[in-house]
């Protein structure tokens, strides 16, 4: 099985989300988090966005790659678009605040380094 083309350009998807997840959530502990709507959903959209983004990663890709955790992502991606009246948001915080920097540091490790004309 081989990678896809396309798989740098979703895990640039996947890093641009996530970059924008830490940056929203910058300043804010989990009772700030959890008493902004907008910050909220913000985080729940830009958490589904990573998760798209991973699913269209080949599984070729994903297997060479197990340090990234695909399937919880890709579950948890699925959760909020599907089932978004049953989402926790106290494990949504948790994602955002712990899980989100190292998968940022993940992914930096897999891509290359932009040019200074593109950062």
């Amino acid at each position: 099985m081989r990678h896809d083309d396309r798989d740098p350009a979703y895990l640039w998807d996947m890093l641009q989300a996530a970059r924008e997840v830490e940056a929203m959530l910058a300043d804010h502990d989990k009772a700030a988090f959890l008493n902004d709507l907008v910050l909220l959903r913000a985080t729940e959209r830009s958490v589904e966005i990573i998760g798209q983004a991973a699913r269209r990663v080949s599984p070729a890709y994903q297997a060479a790659h197990p340090e990234i955790p695909w399937r919880e992502i890709i579950g948890q991606r699925n959760i909020l678009a599907h089932e978004y009246g049953q989402i926790d948001h106290d494990l949504l915080y948790k994602t955002a605040a712990d899980d989100i920097p190292l998968l940022i540091t993940l992914i930096e490790e897999l891509l290359p380094p932009l040019d200074d004309a593109e950062s």
